[in-house]
């Protein structure tokens, strides 16, 4: 069972303040109809559980309509194919998968309200705390502002010339900043918050920003400098990466898929990861996305029919190797696959393992293949508007109990220690083509995964081998940018100018403060 984790406990702890405390026994008691800085925010322990809000926001992130979506949508991993009646909305996520998107874009839209929401929840906090004066608050404003830094690095990475809003009681809308001005600023919140958030990893630090967190932001911010400023800053990424990894208090667990069960809290990679609850935190509902509308619910007991939506790009699934022990394997005639992977393709049955699972409404999105028995494929015949039922191989990376609500369990790992070796050889690699450190990082990630070691390190095999080993953990579309290769041709998508790497600023944003510029392209 999950432990009761620090984000539940502070939006219960508040609810129980507000709602309960008229109930108390003791008459003497002071009581309070409203939660005030007065009457409030005096304890840790009432100011933990405000700062939870900053944290809570962070759950959109993986929802239908989230970050997820165009980090990975967009990228040459995923896609989410029109299947007749089903997916097309409006056409929202082929255009992702072609970069045909426009400034009305919902998820577009969505992914710059996660985080600007955020963004505004931390400088409210900030500026209550500040106010008190209270020294009890001065770890907790550290602690937000490398928060406000993270959700400031993805809105770097995404929108890039976006406006910097600190002040809370600002009254008038801010103006953009460069790229370069924003990542200038991102890098000196990190750097500011680093001395002030606590050093401890795990325990009562867990989902919480800690050191650890922050250095692994700066590594990736100084991973990508020169996309987000113009100048590579290759040897300041690995000095991060040598701190966390020389502070021991990571490692690779043995069994790669131990980071992404349902019960994934102690796995020794996760340096920061959102703690996701099926009742009291949701917003993880990829049993939902990807599992066929039949197969999936009776292979995992679901509690709710998927969507069917969700699946992998067909290339992407074949640059695995046919034993890479993070592939998995397809289910066939015999049985259903007993070998777990990030993939789920093959013929499907239910959870015993006996029946085999049928769908005899394959005329809504074209014609099947192999009539009513239901065969997961790699292939995916078309992006639109009429995809199988059963094309694409599903995302599997994270498991799905028998009985999966619809909202999910398993933590999501934001920063992971693998992705920390591996951005640590590439910027070894970046410095020196020829480096054996940089060579033996990526075959340590290798090793476990049961492959062969590489002989040696080039731009194709590394980007490869990073997008094998964190699929679907929204890292793809910034390395392709990085790699140079994010404009090229892929399936169903034709290349694209350099100016797509940005998405637009919403219509509806620019409309609400016209000092906002739009990106080019756009």
């Amino acid at each position: 069972m999950k432990r009761f984790n620090f984000y539940t406990k502070s939006l219960a702890f508040a609810f129980a303040m507000i709602v309960f405390a008229p109930a108390c026994s003791d008459l003497e008691e002071e009581l309070f109809d409203a939660v005030t800085e007065d009457n409030f925010f005096r304890t840790e322990e009432e100011l933990i559980s405000a700062l939870g809000a900053a944290y809570t926001s962070l759950y959109g992130i993986m929802s239908n309509g989230g970050f997820v979506c165009i980090q990975e949508v967009a990228s040459d991993e995923m896609v989410v194919p029109t299947r007749g009646p089903d997916w097309g909305d409006g056409g929202v996520w082929t255009q992702l998968h072609e970069h045909t998107w426009d400034p009305e874009n919902d998820k577009v839209i969505g992914s710059w309200n996660f985080v600007f929401n955020g963004v505004n929840t931390c400088n409210r906090l900030i500026f209550q705390f500040t106010e008190l004066g209270n020294p009890l608050t001065d770890p907790f404003i550290g602690e937000l502002q490398g928060l406000r830094a993270l959700y400031y690095l993805w809105g770097l990475d995404t929108f890039g010339n976006i406006p910097i809003a600190t002040d809370f009681t600002a009254t008038e809308p801010p103006a953009p900043s460069s790229r370069a001005e924003v990542y200038a600023f991102v890098e000196q919140e990190l750097l500011e918050a680093i001395p002030l958030v606590t050093k401890d990893v795990g325990g009562a630090a867990y989902g919480r920003v800690n050191e650890m967190t922050l250095r692994t932001a700066l590594a990736k911010l100084y991973l990508n400098a020169e996309v987000y400023s113009g100048s590579p800053q290759w040897a300041k990424a690995a000095e991060q990466c040598d701190i966390i990894i020389n502070s021991g208090n990571f490692s690779l667990e043995p069994d790669y898929f131990t980071n992404f069960a349902a019960d994934n809290e102690g796995s020794q990679e996760n340096i920061f990861a959102i703690p996701y609850d099926e009742v009291f935190a949701t917003g993880f509902n990829l049993a939902m996305q990807t599992n066929h509308i039949v197969s999936g619910q009776a292979t995992y007991q679901l509690t709710a029919q998927p969507w069917n939506g969700w699946c992998a790009v067909e290339e992407f699934v074949n640059s695995y190797d046919a034993d890479d022990l993070r592939k998995g394997q397809p289910g066939t005639e015999d049985g259903p696959s007993r070998v777990r992977g990030n993939f789920l393709w093959g013929a499907q049955w239910d959870a015993s393992g006996t029946v085999r699972q049928m769908d005899d409404n394959t005329a809504l999105s074209g014609i099947d293949p192999d009539g009513p028995p239901i065969t997961l494929r790699t292939e995916i015949n078309e992006l639109k508007p009429n995809a199988w039922r059963e094309a694409g191989a599903r995302v599997a990376k994270y498991e799905f109990p028998l009985g999966t609500r619809p909202d999910m369990n398993n933590d999501f790992p934001v920063f992971r220690y693998a992705d920390v070796l591996l951005m640590k050889a590439e910027a070894q690699w970046r410095q020196d083509n020829g480096s054996a450190e940089a060579l033996a990082l990526v075959n340590q990630v290798r090793d476990r995964a049961g492959i062969d070691p590489f002989n040696e390190l080039t731009a194709e095999n590394l980007l490869a081998e990073r997008g094998r080993e964190m699929f679907f953990e929204l890292h793809r579309r910034t390395d392709q940018i990085r790699f140079g290769v994010w404009g090229d041709a892929w399936w169903a998508k034709e290349a694209k100018d350099e100016c797509y790497e940005l998405f637009p600023i919403p219509a509806v944003q620019i409309q609400s403060n016209p000092r906002l510029v739009q990106n080019d392209c756009y």
